[in-house]
């Protein structure tokens, strides 16, 4: 099989086993259990793939097989589990195969809360309280005992046959995928919750370009979600020298981005749990914002109660522009973004509203002040019904810190709205609405009815908006109509009217309807 082949049996099979839990537990919330097993199978798997590796190796050296174990990637503990008097009663490996040959137990759920506190522990660097959000025993989510153990049971046993050994997927870059394709169907099924964890891929792709990772960059996102837009961010380096950093406030979505970026292979990626507006965890020793080469993000809509009221005694000084509205956080992300933009080159990529390129008062105000400082880059609107849980258009905001203070540079505005792949459900950008984008953003030139260059002076007079359309006129002009052609197609009809009419009055006649 080639590797999309791989993919789909791996994908469609894991698919499949979310049935144990359709109907019976939100999408939002299954996507979790799903997950998690899946990560626990491929530890296991790949731990196959070494051990059998190493036996080869070292000729069934067990100390030298250990040794080399012990250096791999992550460590598969052993279990041991004791009875009151703290006698051994059980011992075996922390490994989803284990797992399947216990899956009839009544204490089922207990027991997989229990392996994956020890492949915790074993491995505290890299996945330290990455499983601390989920339980599965919990009676409220999973049903009571009986229920509970029958659908661990059928997870087990729907994900028992898959082979996720090196020697048979090939390399990481086929898991990560699944992994990443699994994440985007759960959003398509999560409803509103979906934009809590996901960018679609399309859009991640047009942002990561956009902002042009370079080797060597320090790539952040401090909403980072699953961490989607991060691993987009980080391939087009076109090589392994980067370094990713992440900061999410919700814990389950922490986890499932810790344990994303595992699978794609990115071990080092520094993925922190905390809330970024009011606790910023990405710090030097003299207590300063670290600053990043490319800081990008899909941040949640307006969101309200962001943290307004501490904002005012803000120890980095993120808001010296102004303070957003309390149910409006949008610009608070962007000012913390452009606050962690390293000076001198930083770039900015930032999924927004489109209230927030026009909306007045206090946002107005701010962003007046953001044009001033001639950071703005650019504005790309997207077309509507591109995110799961909303149909509103989204635009995409780029900022360069390369740009010179002072100057009043030109601003480039693309309006994308309307070029995409319909669909009921979600449209998508296709590769070449990606492909024009970037090009035009790249060749800063007017486009006819697409983008315009505009200059400072026209943003300043159209008193600092930056709603799309004062900049790209997209009118297209009625055509003309032919009054004496429409009036003859008129004439032509209503005579082939009467003929049809006088037709059916002879056929009603023969048939005796009509005297």
């Amino acid at each position: 099989m080639n590797d999309q082949q791989k993919r789909d049996v791996i994908f469609n099979r894991v698919w499949q086993a979310c049935d144990t839990f359709r109907g019976v537990i939100d999408p939002a919330q299954y996507k979790d259990y799903i997950l998690t097993m899946l990560f626990v199978k491929y530890l296991g798997d790949i731990h196959k793939s070494k051990v059998g590796e190493y036996e080869k190796k070292y000729k069934g050296n067990q100390k030298r097989i250990d040794r080399a174990l012990s250096r791999e990637r992550f460590v598969i503990p052993r279990i041991e589990l004791r009875d009151e008097d703290d006698t051994i009663t059980e011992e075996f490996p922390a490994t989803y195969e284990s797992l399947y040959e216990r899956r009839a137990r009544p204490d089922i759920g207990e027991l997989i809360n229990i392996l994956l506190a020890h492949i915790e522990d074993a491995n505290k660097g890299k996945l330290h309280n990455v499983f601390r959000n989920i339980d599965f025993n919990n009676e409220a989510n999973l049903g009571q005992a009986r229920q509970r153990n029958t659908r661990l049971k059928h997870l087990l046993e729907d994900l028992g046959d898959l082979d996720l050994r090196l020697e048979s997927v090939g390399h990481m870059d086929v898991i990560g995928d699944v992994y990443e394709y699994l994440i985007e169907k759960f959003a398509a099924t999560a409803g509103k919750k979906a934009g809590e964890f996901y960018t679609p891929a399309a859009v991640s792709e047009t942002l990561a370009r956009l902002v042009a990772p370079q080797p060597g960059d320090r790539i952040c996102d401090p909403a980072c979600g699953s961490g989607s837009l991060l691993i987009r961010a980080g391939k087009q380096v076109g090589s392994d020298d980067y370094a990713l950093y992440g900061q999410e406030m919700n814990g389950s979505t922490w986890a499932l981005c810790k344990m994303n970026m595992f699978l794609h292979g990115v071990d080092a990626a520094h993925i922190l749990w905390e809330d970024t507006l009011r606790h910023p965890q990405f710090v030097d020793e003299n207590d300063a914002l670290m600053t990043f080469d490319v800081v990008i993000a899909n941040p949640p809509f307006s969101l309200d109660k962001w943290g307004q009221e501490i904002a005012a005694d803000d120890v980095y000084n993120r808001f010296y522009r102004g303070i957003p509205p309390k149910s409006k956080g949008d610009w608070a992300f962007i000012a913390h973004m452009l606050a962690t933009a390293a000076q001198g080159g930083g770039r900015v990529g930032v999924v927004v509203s489109h209230g927030v390129l026009f909306r007045g008062g206090q946002e107005g105000r701010i962003r007046e002040a953001v044009v001033r400082e001639n950071v703005l880059d650019g504005v790309i609107g997207l077309p509507p019904n591109l995110f799961f849980g909303t149909a509103i258009p989204a635009a995409l905001m780029i900022f360069d810190k390369s740009r010179r203070a002072g100057r009043q540079s030109n601003v480039m505005f693309i309006d994308a709205s309307r070029k995409f792949e319909r669909s009921t459900n979600q449209n998508r950008l296709r590769s070449r609405d990606i492909e024009r984008i970037v090009t035009t953003f790249r060749k800063r030139r007017s486009v006819a009815k697409y983008a315009c260059l505009a200059s400072y002076a026209e943003i300043e007079e159209n008193d600092f908006s930056l709603n799309i359309p004062r900049y790209v006129d997209t009118y297209e002009p009625e055509p003309q109509i032919d009054i004496p052609a429409v009036q003859a197609e008129i004439d032509t009809l209503e005579k082939e009217l009467a003929r049809t009419r006088r037709k059916m009055q002879g056929y009603l006649k023969e048939l005796g309807f009509l005297k």
